[in-house]
């Protein structure tokens, strides 16, 4: 049978999205081996980030899965390039191909994002406040709502900004402070730099523990 022309522009598409998707499969396995194994003399992922890169709230190393992969990808390329600053990172990145971040990247996001736990305990006068910033921030000083950026209930956009919702409070807070004192440069246009010097010590606390368990009722989440 004959394709008419739109069909064969149909079929190619179609055949190209399939290879797509096999090269994007092929890119997380890649990623895999890393992650549980590491490569070139560095250390797996997992030892740090968790067996499903569900991260160690309590060291603040953060979750990585679910998170959108050019994010990911472009997190290991600015540590490599020293716009964010971590001894841990920093030759962990170094040690990586563009090739091997970007493969380590789509196997993270392949990973199941966070998802809100069920029977969540009512929460304190923090984390009240902190969801009072994330939701409908602080116009008094300027300041937009987290969540005006990183999406409903803090799910992230991609491919600029991150998933924060359900991410450890200790990591939160000090990328926060990491914007603050210029330890961390990536932020489009300067945002989170504006963002986190208009937030309080007691802000941070607030913003970051209620982010930890955004799904609060008492705190006035949206699950």
């Amino acid at each position: 049978m004959k394709l008419t022309p739109t069909q064969t522009i149909q079929t190619a598409l179609c055949l190209l999205a399939l290879a797509q998707a096999g090269l994007s499969h092929a890119d997380a396995q890649a990623g895999a081996v890393i992650a549980k194994n590491g490569t070139a003399g560095i250390a797996a992922c997992m030892q740090c980030h968790g067996t499903n890169g569900v991260g160690n709230a309590a060291a603040g190393f953060p979750r990585l899965a679910g998170q959108n992969a050019d994010y990911l990808a472009k997190q290991l390329a600015d540590f490599k390039a020293k716009l964010r600053t971590s001894p841990l990172m920093g030759p962990i990145a170094n040690a990586l191909s563009p090739t091997q971040m970007k493969d380590v990247a789509d196997y993270y996001a392949s990973l199941p994002g966070w998802k809100p736990a069920p029977g969540t305990p009512p929460g304190n006068a923090l984390s009240v406040r902190g969801a009072q910033l994330a939701q409908h921030g602080n116009w008094d000083k300027g300041m937009p709502a987290c969540f005006a950026c990183h999406g409903v209930n803090g799910a992230g956009i991609a491919p600029h900004f991150p998933a924060i919702a359900g991410q450890g409070a200790v990591y939160i807070a000090n990328q926060l402070k990491n914007w603050q004192t210029g330890a961390r440069l990536t932020d489009p246009q300067g945002l989170m730099k504006a963002v986190a010097d208009k937030l309080s010590a007691d802000d941070i606390s607030a913003v970051s523990a209620y982010l930890e368990h955004p799904t609060n009722p008492a705190a006035g989440a949206t699950p």
